[in-house]
Protein backbone atom coordinates (compact mmCIF):
# COMPACT_ATOMS: atom_id res chain seq x y z
CA UNK A 1 0.00 0.00 0.00
CA UNK A 2 1.75 3.72 -1.23
CA UNK A 3 1.60 6.10 1.52
CA UNK A 4 -0.78 8.10 -0.22
CA UNK A 5 -3.48 5.27 -0.41
CA UNK A 6 -2.75 4.58 3.40
CA UNK A 7 -3.44 7.96 4.50
CA UNK A 8 -6.41 8.38 2.63
CA UNK A 9 -7.30 4.60 3.72
CA UNK A 10 -7.91 6.21 7.21
CA UNK A 11 -10.98 8.37 6.70
CA UNK A 12 -13.24 6.05 7.25
CA UNK A 13 -16.94 7.72 8.03
CA UNK A 14 -18.32 6.64 4.75
CA UNK A 15 -16.85 3.30 5.73
CA UNK A 16 -18.41 3.38 8.85
CA UNK A 17 -21.91 4.38 7.98
CA UNK A 18 -22.01 1.78 5.04
CA UNK A 19 -21.14 -0.34 7.26
CA UNK A 20 -24.12 0.71 10.29
CA UNK A 21 -26.37 0.33 7.23
CA UNK A 22 -27.08 4.23 6.76
CA UNK A 23 -25.12 5.61 4.23
CA UNK A 24 -27.49 8.41 2.21
CA UNK A 25 -25.70 9.24 -0.71
CA UNK A 26 -25.88 8.27 -4.52
CA UNK A 27 -29.01 7.06 -4.34
CA UNK A 28 -29.71 6.39 -8.05
CA UNK A 29 -32.52 8.26 -9.00
CA UNK A 30 -34.25 5.94 -13.00
CA UNK A 31 -36.77 9.11 -13.72
CA UNK A 32 -37.04 12.83 -14.23
CA UNK A 33 -36.58 14.74 -11.33
CA UNK A 34 -40.30 15.66 -10.22
CA UNK A 35 -42.35 15.78 -7.24
CA UNK A 36 -42.00 11.68 -7.09
CA UNK A 37 -38.74 10.00 -8.19
CA UNK A 38 -38.16 6.14 -8.93
CA UNK A 39 -35.21 4.58 -6.94
CA UNK A 40 -34.75 0.54 -6.96
CA UNK A 41 -37.93 0.25 -9.04
CA UNK A 42 -39.96 2.43 -5.94
CA UNK A 43 -41.80 5.43 -6.38
CA UNK A 44 -40.83 8.04 -4.03
CA UNK A 45 -41.87 11.33 -3.13
CA UNK A 46 -38.77 13.69 -3.83
CA UNK A 47 -38.44 16.16 -1.08
CA UNK A 48 -34.64 16.81 -1.88
CA UNK A 49 -34.42 18.51 -5.18
CA UNK A 50 -33.54 22.30 -5.70
CA UNK A 51 -35.99 23.08 -8.56
CA UNK A 52 -38.04 24.86 -6.88
CA UNK A 53 -40.09 25.85 -9.74
CA UNK A 54 -41.09 22.12 -10.93
CA UNK A 55 -39.58 23.26 -14.70
CA UNK A 56 -36.63 20.18 -15.18
CA UNK A 57 -38.99 18.44 -16.86
CA UNK A 58 -41.18 20.97 -18.25
CA UNK A 59 -41.66 20.35 -22.41
CA UNK A 60 -40.47 24.00 -23.79
CA UNK A 61 -37.01 23.25 -21.15
CA UNK A 62 -36.73 19.56 -22.87
CA UNK A 63 -37.61 20.69 -26.66
CA UNK A 64 -35.02 23.48 -26.39
CA UNK A 65 -32.10 21.51 -25.38
CA UNK A 66 -33.09 18.51 -28.17
CA UNK A 67 -33.19 21.68 -31.05
CA UNK A 68 -29.57 22.56 -29.26
CA UNK A 69 -28.07 19.06 -29.64
CA UNK A 70 -29.30 18.87 -33.10
CA UNK A 71 -28.46 22.63 -34.46
CA UNK A 72 -24.80 22.48 -32.42
CA UNK A 73 -24.01 19.42 -31.17
CA UNK A 74 -23.55 17.73 -27.97
CA UNK A 75 -20.14 20.08 -26.79
CA UNK A 76 -18.29 22.90 -27.23
CA UNK A 77 -14.16 21.09 -27.16
CA UNK A 78 -13.15 24.81 -25.62
CA UNK A 79 -13.34 27.53 -23.65
CA UNK A 80 -15.46 30.72 -24.17
CA UNK A 81 -12.32 32.34 -24.53
CA UNK A 82 -11.36 30.15 -27.63
CA UNK A 83 -13.34 28.47 -29.94
CA UNK A 84 -16.28 27.96 -27.52
CA UNK A 85 -18.69 31.11 -27.15
CA UNK A 86 -22.15 30.69 -29.61
CA UNK A 87 -24.65 32.69 -30.07
CA UNK A 88 -27.25 31.56 -27.63
CA UNK A 89 -24.03 32.12 -25.02
CA UNK A 90 -24.44 35.49 -25.70
CA UNK A 91 -28.03 36.10 -26.20
CA UNK A 92 -28.81 34.38 -22.68
CA UNK A 93 -25.96 36.48 -21.21
CA UNK A 94 -27.89 39.64 -22.31
CA UNK A 95 -30.90 38.17 -20.96
CA UNK A 96 -29.77 37.43 -17.75
CA UNK A 97 -28.76 40.69 -17.69
CA UNK A 98 -31.71 42.54 -18.34
CA UNK A 99 -33.76 40.07 -16.26
CA UNK A 100 -31.67 40.86 -12.55
CA UNK A 101 -31.30 44.81 -14.16
CA UNK A 102 -27.18 44.67 -14.77
CA UNK A 103 -25.43 46.00 -17.79
CA UNK A 104 -23.27 42.65 -18.69
CA UNK A 105 -23.89 39.02 -17.52
CA UNK A 106 -20.89 36.23 -17.80
CA UNK A 107 -22.03 32.50 -18.39
CA UNK A 108 -19.95 29.75 -16.42
CA UNK A 109 -20.27 26.19 -16.73
CA UNK A 110 -21.15 25.60 -13.33
CA UNK A 111 -22.25 28.06 -10.62
CA UNK A 112 -19.81 26.97 -7.98
CA UNK A 113 -17.43 27.71 -11.02
CA UNK A 114 -18.61 31.32 -10.98
CA UNK A 115 -18.36 31.81 -7.18
CA UNK A 116 -14.05 30.19 -7.38
CA UNK A 117 -13.52 32.22 -10.97
CA UNK A 118 -14.75 35.53 -9.69
CA UNK A 119 -13.26 35.50 -5.97
CA UNK A 120 -10.38 33.97 -6.94
CA UNK A 121 -9.28 37.21 -9.13
CA UNK A 122 -11.79 40.24 -8.54
CA UNK A 123 -9.84 41.62 -5.42
CA UNK A 124 -5.85 41.76 -4.94
CA UNK A 125 -3.32 41.62 -2.08
CA UNK A 126 -3.94 44.72 -0.24
CA UNK A 127 -7.94 43.89 -0.73
CA UNK A 128 -10.18 42.66 1.36
CA UNK A 129 -13.24 40.02 1.16
CA UNK A 130 -15.78 39.55 4.04
CA UNK A 131 -18.06 36.60 4.59
CA UNK A 132 -21.04 34.91 6.33
CA UNK A 133 -19.97 32.13 8.11
CA UNK A 134 -22.34 30.28 6.42
CA UNK A 135 -21.86 31.06 3.09
CA UNK A 136 -21.69 28.35 0.67
CA UNK A 137 -18.77 26.25 -0.22
CA UNK A 138 -18.15 27.76 -3.62
CA UNK A 139 -17.99 30.99 -2.00
CA UNK A 140 -15.25 30.08 0.52
CA UNK A 141 -13.57 28.29 -1.91
CA UNK A 142 -12.92 30.75 -4.48
CA UNK A 143 -11.82 33.08 -1.61
CA UNK A 144 -9.27 30.49 -0.56
CA UNK A 145 -7.15 31.03 -3.88
CA UNK A 146 -7.89 35.02 -3.07
CA UNK A 147 -4.39 36.71 -1.90
CA UNK A 148 -6.95 39.24 -0.19
CA UNK A 149 -7.10 39.36 3.90
CA UNK A 150 -10.86 37.36 4.25
CA UNK A 151 -12.71 38.55 7.55
CA UNK A 152 -15.55 36.00 8.45
CA UNK A 153 -18.59 37.47 10.67
CA UNK A 154 -21.03 35.77 12.15
CA UNK A 155 -24.01 34.54 10.49
CA UNK A 156 -26.66 37.67 9.60
CA UNK A 157 -25.09 39.86 13.03
CA UNK A 158 -24.95 43.04 11.80
CA UNK A 159 -22.36 44.23 14.81
CA UNK A 160 -20.14 41.24 13.78
CA UNK A 161 -19.66 43.09 10.28
CA UNK A 162 -18.96 46.32 11.53
CA UNK A 163 -16.20 45.25 13.33
CA UNK A 164 -15.10 43.06 11.09
CA UNK A 165 -15.18 46.50 8.43
CA UNK A 166 -13.53 48.69 10.80
CA UNK A 167 -10.30 46.03 10.69
CA UNK A 168 -10.05 47.28 6.92
CA UNK A 169 -8.07 50.35 5.65
CA UNK A 170 -10.59 52.99 4.67
CA UNK A 171 -8.57 53.43 1.12
CA UNK A 172 -8.48 49.90 -0.05
CA UNK A 173 -11.01 47.75 -1.72
CA UNK A 174 -13.95 45.73 0.72
CA UNK A 175 -16.20 43.12 -1.29
CA UNK A 176 -18.78 41.85 0.99
CA UNK A 177 -19.97 38.23 -0.47
CA UNK A 178 -23.30 36.91 1.04
CA UNK A 179 -26.01 34.31 0.50
CA UNK A 180 -29.17 35.58 -0.87
CA UNK A 181 -30.71 32.59 0.70
CA UNK A 182 -28.83 30.28 3.11
CA UNK A 183 -28.93 26.92 1.24
CA UNK A 184 -28.82 24.54 4.39
CA UNK A 185 -30.74 27.02 7.25
CA UNK A 186 -33.41 28.44 4.21
CA UNK A 187 -33.46 32.13 5.90
CA UNK A 188 -32.58 35.42 4.14
CA UNK A 189 -29.62 37.12 4.60
CA UNK A 190 -30.49 40.80 6.06
CA UNK A 191 -29.38 42.60 2.64
CA UNK A 192 -31.08 46.33 3.49
CA UNK A 193 -28.75 47.03 6.77
CA UNK A 194 -25.44 45.01 4.89
CA UNK A 195 -26.05 47.40 2.57
CA UNK A 196 -26.09 50.34 4.63
CA UNK A 197 -23.13 49.42 6.62
CA UNK A 198 -21.54 48.50 2.59
CA UNK A 199 -22.36 52.43 2.17
CA UNK A 200 -20.88 53.59 5.36
CA UNK A 201 -17.57 51.76 5.03
CA UNK A 202 -17.35 52.18 1.48
CA UNK A 203 -17.71 48.72 0.95
CA UNK A 204 -18.68 46.35 -2.18
CA UNK A 205 -21.26 43.55 -2.37
CA UNK A 206 -22.03 40.85 -4.01
CA UNK A 207 -25.21 38.76 -3.28
CA UNK A 208 -25.26 35.30 -4.48
CA UNK A 209 -29.28 34.24 -5.66
CA UNK A 210 -28.31 30.72 -6.33
CA UNK A 211 -31.34 29.77 -4.09
CA UNK A 212 -33.18 32.89 -4.44
CA UNK A 213 -33.82 33.44 -8.19
CA UNK A 214 -36.76 32.43 -9.21
CA UNK A 215 -37.91 32.22 -5.65
CA UNK A 216 -37.82 35.77 -4.08
CA UNK A 217 -38.39 38.86 -5.74
CA UNK A 218 -40.96 41.84 -6.10
CA UNK A 219 -44.47 40.46 -7.59
CA UNK A 220 -43.12 36.99 -8.17
CA UNK A 221 -41.08 37.81 -10.64
CA UNK A 222 -38.31 35.64 -9.81
CA UNK A 223 -35.45 38.14 -10.27
CA UNK A 224 -33.94 37.24 -6.43
CA UNK A 225 -33.50 39.09 -3.35
CA UNK A 226 -31.60 42.03 -4.82
CA UNK A 227 -34.69 43.14 -6.77
CA UNK A 228 -37.08 42.23 -3.37
CA UNK A 229 -35.14 44.88 -1.42
CA UNK A 230 -35.37 47.43 -3.83
CA UNK A 231 -31.40 47.37 -4.27
CA UNK A 232 -30.63 46.73 -7.87
CA UNK A 233 -28.66 49.82 -8.07
CA UNK A 234 -26.39 49.32 -4.83
CA UNK A 235 -25.37 45.83 -4.91
CA UNK A 236 -22.61 45.66 -7.68
CA UNK A 237 -22.50 41.85 -8.36
CA UNK A 238 -25.09 39.70 -9.14
CA UNK A 239 -24.63 35.68 -8.71
CA UNK A 240 -27.02 32.66 -9.64
CA UNK A 241 -27.59 29.43 -11.14
CA UNK A 242 -29.16 27.09 -13.27
CA UNK A 243 -29.38 23.86 -11.44
CA UNK A 244 -32.08 25.36 -9.07
CA UNK A 245 -35.35 26.94 -10.94
CA UNK A 246 -33.79 26.97 -14.16
CA UNK A 247 -33.31 23.64 -14.89
CA UNK A 248 -30.11 23.03 -16.01
CA UNK A 249 -26.50 23.45 -15.39
CA UNK A 250 -24.18 26.83 -15.13
CA UNK A 251 -24.30 29.74 -13.70
CA UNK A 252 -23.16 33.18 -14.30
CA UNK A 253 -22.44 36.90 -12.93
CA UNK A 254 -23.62 39.97 -13.34
CA UNK A 255 -22.73 43.40 -12.61
CA UNK A 256 -21.34 46.95 -14.63
CA UNK A 257 -19.63 45.96 -17.84
CA UNK A 258 -15.85 47.15 -16.96
CA UNK A 259 -15.97 44.63 -13.91
CA UNK A 260 -17.32 41.79 -16.48
CA UNK A 261 -14.54 42.33 -18.96
CA UNK A 262 -11.53 42.21 -16.33
CA UNK A 263 -13.17 39.11 -15.52
CA UNK A 264 -13.65 37.93 -18.93
CA UNK A 265 -9.89 38.24 -18.80
CA UNK A 266 -8.89 37.18 -15.39
CA UNK A 267 -10.74 34.65 -14.12
CA UNK A 268 -8.87 31.54 -14.73
CA UNK A 269 -12.16 29.44 -13.79
CA UNK A 270 -13.96 31.03 -17.08
CA UNK A 271 -10.77 31.27 -19.33
CA UNK A 272 -9.53 27.66 -18.41
CA UNK A 273 -12.86 25.73 -18.18
CA UNK A 274 -14.73 24.23 -21.16
CA UNK A 275 -18.07 26.56 -21.90
CA UNK A 276 -21.45 25.60 -20.89
CA UNK A 277 -22.72 22.64 -23.37
CA UNK A 278 -25.46 24.13 -26.19
CA UNK A 279 -28.19 21.72 -24.30
CA UNK A 280 -27.25 23.33 -21.30
CA UNK A 281 -27.70 26.80 -22.39
CA UNK A 282 -31.13 26.54 -24.84
CA UNK A 283 -32.36 24.51 -21.40
CA UNK A 284 -31.31 27.53 -19.19
CA UNK A 285 -32.89 30.02 -21.06
CA UNK A 286 -36.17 28.24 -21.76
CA UNK A 287 -36.41 28.20 -18.24
CA UNK A 288 -36.02 31.83 -17.73
CA UNK A 289 -38.43 33.12 -20.05
CA UNK A 290 -40.97 30.29 -18.65
CA UNK A 291 -40.35 32.10 -14.98
CA UNK A 292 -41.30 35.60 -16.70
CA UNK A 293 -44.31 34.54 -18.50
CA UNK A 294 -45.90 32.26 -15.91
CA UNK A 295 -45.54 34.25 -12.55
CA UNK A 296 -48.39 31.94 -11.24
CA UNK A 297 -45.33 29.06 -10.96
CA UNK A 298 -43.76 31.24 -8.41
CA UNK A 299 -46.91 32.09 -6.42
CA UNK A 300 -47.71 28.05 -6.36
CA UNK A 301 -44.56 27.48 -4.62
CA UNK A 302 -44.96 30.27 -2.20
CA UNK A 303 -48.55 28.55 -1.13
CA UNK A 304 -46.89 24.92 -0.48
CA UNK A 305 -43.97 26.62 1.26
CA UNK A 306 -46.39 28.46 3.66
CA UNK A 307 -48.34 25.81 3.52
CA UNK A 308 -45.33 23.55 5.02
CA UNK A 309 -44.09 26.06 7.01
CA UNK A 310 -47.50 26.10 9.32
CA UNK A 311 -46.98 22.10 9.37
CA UNK A 312 -43.84 21.88 10.42
CA UNK A 313 -44.36 24.30 13.46
CA UNK A 314 -47.86 23.18 14.59
CA UNK A 315 -45.97 19.65 15.14
CA UNK A 316 -43.03 21.48 16.76
CA UNK A 317 -40.25 20.85 14.60
CA UNK A 318 -37.45 23.13 15.55
CA UNK A 319 -36.87 24.66 11.93
CA UNK A 320 -34.75 27.86 12.85
CA UNK A 321 -36.09 30.64 11.02
CA UNK A 322 -36.10 29.64 7.75
CA UNK A 323 -38.97 31.67 5.65
CA UNK A 324 -38.56 29.88 2.25
CA UNK A 325 -38.68 26.95 0.57
CA UNK A 326 -35.84 25.27 2.30
CA UNK A 327 -36.78 23.81 5.94
CA UNK A 328 -34.05 22.48 7.95
CA UNK A 329 -35.94 19.95 10.66
CA UNK A 330 -32.81 20.03 13.10
CA UNK A 331 -31.70 16.71 14.49
CA UNK A 332 -28.64 17.75 16.40
CA UNK A 333 -26.52 14.46 16.56
CA UNK A 334 -25.34 13.36 13.41
CA UNK A 335 -26.02 9.54 13.85
CA UNK A 336 -29.25 9.95 14.55
CA UNK A 337 -30.00 12.66 11.38
CA UNK A 338 -28.12 9.22 9.14
CA UNK A 339 -30.87 6.92 10.61
CA UNK A 340 -33.63 9.21 10.15
CA UNK A 341 -32.73 9.74 6.85
CA UNK A 342 -32.66 5.88 5.89
CA UNK A 343 -35.94 5.21 7.99
CA UNK A 344 -37.31 8.04 5.46
CA UNK A 345 -36.35 6.98 2.56
CA UNK A 346 -37.67 3.34 3.65
CA UNK A 347 -41.25 4.79 3.79
CA UNK A 348 -40.98 6.71 0.62
CA UNK A 349 -40.17 10.07 1.70
CA UNK A 350 -36.67 11.17 -0.13
CA UNK A 351 -34.80 13.91 2.04
CA UNK A 352 -31.35 15.05 2.32
CA UNK A 353 -29.01 14.45 5.60
CA UNK A 354 -26.89 17.22 6.35
CA UNK A 355 -24.06 16.32 8.85
CA UNK A 356 -21.02 17.10 10.04
CA UNK A 357 -18.23 18.28 8.98
CA UNK A 358 -20.86 20.66 7.07
CA UNK A 359 -22.14 21.93 10.20
CA UNK A 360 -21.17 21.40 13.24
CA UNK A 361 -22.52 18.22 15.37
CA UNK A 362 -24.59 20.11 17.73
CA UNK A 363 -26.83 21.30 14.34
CA UNK A 364 -27.05 18.50 11.92
CA UNK A 365 -30.29 18.54 10.20
CA UNK A 366 -32.87 17.21 7.76
CA UNK A 367 -33.08 19.00 4.37
CA UNK A 368 -36.86 19.77 3.39
CA UNK A 369 -37.03 21.10 0.06
CA UNK A 370 -40.22 22.44 -1.98
CA UNK A 371 -41.52 22.46 -5.56
CA UNK A 372 -44.15 24.33 -6.83
CA UNK A 373 -45.50 21.23 -8.36
CA UNK A 374 -45.74 19.64 -4.76
CA UNK A 375 -49.22 19.11 -3.58
CA UNK A 376 -50.59 19.86 0.17
CA UNK A 377 -51.32 15.94 0.14
CA UNK A 378 -47.76 15.21 -0.67
CA UNK A 379 -46.73 17.41 2.07
CA UNK A 380 -49.15 16.08 4.45
CA UNK A 381 -48.01 12.22 4.13
CA UNK A 382 -44.28 13.71 4.35
CA UNK A 383 -45.35 15.58 7.47
CA UNK A 384 -46.89 12.65 9.27
CA UNK A 385 -44.40 10.23 7.84
CA UNK A 386 -41.22 12.71 9.70
CA UNK A 387 -43.34 12.96 12.61
CA UNK A 388 -43.64 9.63 13.31
CA UNK A 389 -40.12 8.70 12.93
CA UNK A 390 -38.81 11.59 14.77
CA UNK A 391 -41.00 10.34 17.50
CA UNK A 392 -39.82 7.13 17.24
CA UNK A 393 -36.02 7.53 17.20
CA UNK A 394 -36.64 9.75 20.22
CA UNK A 395 -35.72 13.43 18.55
CA UNK A 396 -37.56 15.80 20.59
CA UNK A 397 -40.40 18.09 19.54
CA UNK A 398 -41.63 21.29 20.48
CA UNK A 399 -44.48 20.69 23.71
CA UNK A 400 -47.16 22.93 22.30
CA UNK A 401 -47.26 20.46 19.19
Amino acid sequence: MSLLTDKLYRYDAARNTRAAGIYPYFREIQSDQDTEVIINGKKVLMFGSNAYLGLTNHPKVKEAAIEAVKKYGTGMAGSRFLNGTLDIHIELEKKLAKFVGKEDAIVYSTGFGVNEGVLSCITGREDYLLWDELDHASIIEGMRVSYSTKYKFRHNDMESLEKQLQKCEPGKVKLIVIDGVFSMEGDVANLPEIMKLAKQYNASVMVDEAHSLGVLGTNNNGKGLVDQCGLTNDVELVMGTFSKSLASIGGFIAGDEVILDYLRHNSRGYIFTASATPAATAAASAALDIIQAEPERIKALWDITHYSLEGFRSRGFEIGHTSTPIIPLFIRDNEKTFLITKLLFEEGVFVNPVVSPAVAPSDTLIRFSLMATHTKEQVDIALEKIQAIFKKIYVALQENA
